[in-house]
């Protein structure tokens, strides 16, 4: 069967290999902008007909979707060997947390990230961080932020899963008086790097990059699943939304206004992801080979192996992948902003004991994918069929095949879908979650006329 071919960003977008990270948006602003799609998440949409062909190509450059490639060495003596097929550039991995309650106590785990930003600007001399939060008129949502300062970050901590697209904000940071640091998904960090080589005054400015633990993007409508698990029928009453957080793991909790008061539902982190969430995600993650930001200076995550107590504040599992990362990470701990102590490598992989099988299992999807003609990501540098053979049971691997055509044909992977853009009145969510995309689309068409 022929294979359909990835000419431009919106064969990504049709064939569903985006995984929503915005880049392409930064790379092309004046034809490209991000909207919500409650099937699919944050897509890419077209604001002109005119095309310059120079800035699509750079933007299909520098798109997680179409594919990865590692470019470290190997054989490079100060990586940790054991985990370098699997698991992608680990110097040192370390395990503990920030050492501001608040910061510790509102973080998805213990607040690494957030504390090693606030450091780097703090103590640094760097400007901001450029991360997501909710939105504040539609907390379903999320928004790319700029954060300066301690109450700002503290104001976007804990887990967002939903779509978000941080690098339509890259501009932030190359406008920025002096560097920043980068907070997103594996893939949001692999395309921040990959722009940063195509625009000089965003390498300048990018200080850090950290990238945290991703088991893939819930779209929209999961969001909505999960409040109607709360009982929560009207997602324009929700005044605030949040995944994780205020311990660890912490709940799924939602406050709304009924009757004109305030109140508020929640669900345990167990039946919130393990139950709703997980069950909805965007196709490209299903085909992800970087689930431990492997592209980013530091990776944080959750140290899965503990036992999670009652009332506990929270750890975060910190990877080390760079000398860049390695020394400030360094100096945020010098500074008294994190509290670590340094742990054995087997650590990692006993945190995520199903991401290599896993990966394996990418290895067969994508395989399907090609035999049945429908695009797939190429990645090179990823040790994944070692995994497939090795880690998955007979019974597994002919899952992850026979799943993976069954996906393809339930997901309508052989044809083309359009975005069907959510337009929010008014910057209000309307009450019934209504598309207007017939409007916006004629809005778009008499722009460009």
């Amino acid at each position: 069967m022929r294979l359909r071919v990835i000419k431009n960003i919106d064969d990504v977008v049709s064939r569903q290999l985006c995984s929503g990270c915005g880049a392409c948006a930064y790379i092309d602003p004046e034809s490209i902008e991000m909207v919500d799609d409650l099937d699919h998440g944050r897509r890419p949409l077209r604001k002109s007909s005119s095309r310059n062909s120079m800035l699509e190509k750079e933007a299909l450059n520098v798109c997680p979707g179409v594919g990865l490639e590692h470019t470290f060495e190997r054989k490079e003596a100060s990586f940790i060997q054991s985990l370098t097929p699997g698991w992608g550039p680990v110097l040192e991995v370390w395990e503990g947390y920030a050492t501001d309650e608040a910061i510790r106590f509102s973080g998805s785990s213990g607040g690494a990230a957030s504390a090693i930003s606030l450091a780097c600007i703090e103590k640094a001399n760097m400007h901001g961080v450029l991360h997501i939060k909710a939105r504040a008129d539609a907390p379903i949502f999320n928004e790319t932020v700029l954060s300066t300062t301690r109450h700002e970050i503290l104001s976007a901590t804990g887990s967002r899963y939903a779509p978000a697209s941080p690098c339509d904000g890259l501009h932030l940071i190359e406008e920025a008086p002096a560097a920043c640091v980068f907070i997103g998904k594996p893939c949001d960090v692999a395309a921040a790097n990959s722009a940063a080589k195509l625009r000089p005054k965003l390498k300048e400015k990018l200080g850090l990059t950290i990238a945290f633990f991703c088991a893939g993007t819930p779209t929209t409508n999961a969001t909505i699943n999960l409040l109607k698990r709360m009982s929560i029928e009207d997602p324009s009453s929700v005044k605030d939304l949040r995944y994780r957080g205020n311990g660890w793991p912490g709940k799924a909790t939602a406050k709304y206004l009924r009757n004109g008061i305030i109140e508020t539902r929640s669900l345990s982190y167990e039946e919130s992801w393990g139950e709703v969430l997980t069950n909805d995600k965007q196709w490209r993650c299903h085909v992800c080979a970087d689930h431990t930001g492997e592209f980013a200076d530091i990776a944080v995550g959750d140290p899965w192996y503990l036992k999670v107590k009652s009332n506990d504040p929270g750890r975060s599992l910190i990877i080390v992948r760079t000398l860049k990362g390695q020394r400030i990470l360094r100096e945020a701990m010098e500074a008294g902003y994190l509290s670590l102590k340094r742990v054995e490598p087997s650590v990692l992989p006993m945190s995520q004991p199903n991401l290599l099988r896993g990966r394996g299992s990418v290895w067969a999807r994508i395989l399907v994918c090609r035999l049945m003609g429908v695009p797939a990501p190429k990645y090179r540098g990823f040790a994944m069929f070692r995994y497939w053979w090795a880690k998955l049971t007979l019974q597994e691997k002919v899952r992850s095949v026979l799943g993976t055509v069954k996906r393809i044909i339930t997901r309508g992977l052989m044809s083309q879908i359009r975005i069907k853009p959510f337009v929010h009145k008014d910057a209000q969510l309307p009450t019934h979650l209504q598309f207007v995309s017939d409007q916006y689309e004629s809005e778009v068409r008499a722009k460009a006329a």
